[in-house]
């Protein structure tokens, strides 16, 4: 990789935090917890990467670190060149940040006027300022948002209008963290779609961590997995489901209630009722599977579940024991 195309530059980077405890009445003990523990990887511009894990596994805190919010312990880190502990208001100008459940808005304040506050923050020029609003707005369905009070957003409508308020600045590399968790299905459709075309349009690299698989497939060509501060996979997500031998379920509503369901590539793992569940290889199509069952049984309905996170970890483990 040329090292013009290289944006973000992890190289052995360590964070070790000292936590205090009570041992008895008076005295406490002090001891180390090693969040990061030691990764590498870098992450090319344009590339949109995944960066999953179990909880507690380190994600948050690379992010922090990316970010300049909290400083390494060890090793050498680089954003567009830049070290974010040392130069983390000029590094801001160059990245966007969703951090989950936590809020870029101003609370009290109308989503509109949150979006004039930042646009003088960062001095983006009217111009560029107007033609990035309105391409959020417009793809992310805002505009009958503009003068609600984000205290009376939804979560899900909350979480669309932070991602606007990431992108107003035209940033470099943009930090998401669950951008989907809260929305429908509608609504999680549209934001994939719309960060799909944020990087195709724009060449906006993005790092995006989640606990829901569908983003993941949708959006990234590239997956790297974090467990207990490691970085323990990096490359495709086929991959990981190759090591980890994980399994999609296929849930079906029947009719009647009916003997097990035989159809090739799938085996049934529970049944209750009319309801059966159908584990199938996660690296495989479901549309084969949905077929087949669709002709020969009659169906209600049925739906796809995707396979934990921590479950696909557990079993690339196992894999490895």
């Amino acid at each position: 990789m040329a090292g013009n195309d290289v944006l973000i530059e992890v190289d052995g980077v360590e964070k070790v935090f000292d936590v205090r405890r009570r041992v008895g009445l008076m005295r406490r003990e002090k001891r180390q917890v090693r969040a990061v523990d030691g990764i590498s990887f870098e992450v090319a511009r344009g590339e949109v990467v995944g960066y999953i894990g179990p909880n507690g596994a380190g994600k948050s805190t690379t992010i922090k670190m990316l970010t300049g919010i909290l400083t390494p312990s060890g090793g050498r880190l680089r954003v567009a060149g830049i070290d974010p502990a040392k130069e983390r208001m000029r590094l801001a100008h160059r990245i966007g940040v969703v951090f989950g459940q936590r809020t870029t808005l101003w609370w009290d304040l109308p989503l509109k006027d949150s979006y004039g506050l930042m646009r003088r923050m960062y001095r983006i020029p009217e111009a560029r300022f107007k033609e990035n609003l309105e391409r959020c707005v417009d793809r992310l369905d805002l505009a009958e948002l503009l003068d609600v009070p984000v205290r009376q957003l939804s979560l899900g409508q909350r979480m669309r209008g932070d991602i606007a308020a990431a992108l107003l600045h035209d940033p470099d590399v943009l930090y998401l963290d669950e951008p989907t968790i809260g929305l429908d299905l509608v609504s999680k459709a549209k934001v994939r779609g719309f960060l799909r075309q944020l990087n195709e349009e724009l060449g906006t690299t993005v790092l995006l961590t989640t606990h829901d698989l569908q983003d993941i497939e949708q959006l990234c060509e590239r997956v790297m997995v974090i467990d207990h501060g490691r970085l323990v996979y990096d490359g495709a997500l086929a991959g990981l489901h190759s090591m980890g031998k994980s399994e999609r379920t296929l849930v079906v509503d029947l009719e009647r209630e009916l003997p097990e369901i035989s159809v090739p590539g799938a085996r049934v793992v529970k049944v209750d009722g009319p309801r059966q569940w159908l584990a199938f290889p996660a690296g495989t199509s479901a549309a084969p599977l949905v077929a087949e069952v669709a002709a020969r049984y009659p169906l209600l309905d049925l739906s796809v579940r995707e396979p934990d996170i921590e479950d696909v970890i557990a079993r690339m483990y196992a894999g490895r024991d």
